[in-house]
């Protein structure tokens, strides 16, 4: 059993930043492919970036590619960070920590191929 706590929401104007940390309860983290995923109200929850096990490989999606950065701490804290830059109002959602075991590279962008989510973080991006 893993249990995943986001944290670092907010409200922001547009352009500017904003850092989520997932702390993970996971002894062994390394195992596990990490996402993030967001919600905004009416809409289904949508795949935003994900990483690999050993970091060696990185997801976004297109709306979000060139602005955010997904990175994760395997050794020390147990977290994964998603960087976000150049904020617009359509990034305004709840943004999910997923996690998954084993290898992701095939199913990184589905909802259903992790089984192990966050309770939330809500970004607002005011224009």
């Amino acid at each position: 059993q893993v249990q995943l706590v986001e944290s670092g929401g907010g409200l922001v104007q547009a352009g500017g930043s904003l850092r989520l940390s997932c702390a993970a309860s996971a002894r062994t983290f390394s195992n596990y492919g990490m996402g993030w995923f967001r919600q905004a109200p009416g809409k289904e929850r949508e795949f935003v970036a994900a990483i690999t096990r050993s970091s060696g490989m990185t997801y976004y999606a297109d709306s979000v590619k060139g602005r955010f950065t997904i990175s994760r701490d395997n050794l020390n804290r147990r977290v994964v960070y998603l960087h976000m830059n150049s904020l617009k109002p359509e990034d305004t959602a709840v943004y999910y920590c997923a996690a998954a075991t084993g290898d992701i590279s095939s199913h990184y962008y589905i909802v259903a191929g992790y089984s192990y989510w966050g309770q939330g973080t809500q970004v607002t991006v005011s224009s």
